[in-house]
């Protein structure tokens, strides 16, 4: 089992910054992927941004150049760092892990955290 805990979500004026975390707890090993998801209000939910253990990250072309995905393995968190925030960039961002339990292939998701930009 992987835990995952998000923070750093709340109200924002447009342009302004929030950095997420999300801090994995359990069976972490080898290979894996951390991303954030995001899901506004009457939209699917769609990728944000993902980083692997080996640091490689790739970013959904909507945060290109503002968003910046990061991983401290000793403290096993991912953060997100959000600039030049946008209302459209408004919803509930989830930290998913993807990886391997032994040979099982194992999909965790967080409890969300919510972000508000406002115009």
């Amino acid at each position: 089992q992987v835990q995952l805990v998000e923070s750093g979500g709340g109200l924002v004026q447009a342009g302004g910054s929030l950095r997420l975390s999300c801090v994995a707890s359990g069976s972490i090993f080898g290979s894996n992927v951390i991303g954030w998801y995001r899901q506004a209000p009457g939209n699917e939910r769609e990728l944000v941004a993902i980083i692997t253990s080996g640091a490689s990250t790739n970013y959904a072309s909507s945060v290109k150049g503002r968003f910046t995905i990061s991983r401290d393995n000793a403290k096993n968190t991912v953060y997100l760092q959000m600039n030049s925030l946008k209302p459209e960039d408004t919803a509930v961002y989830y930290c998913n892990y993807q990886g391997y339990s032994g040979a099982y292939y194992v999909d965790y998701w967080g409890q969300g955290t919510q972000v508000t930009v406002s115009s």
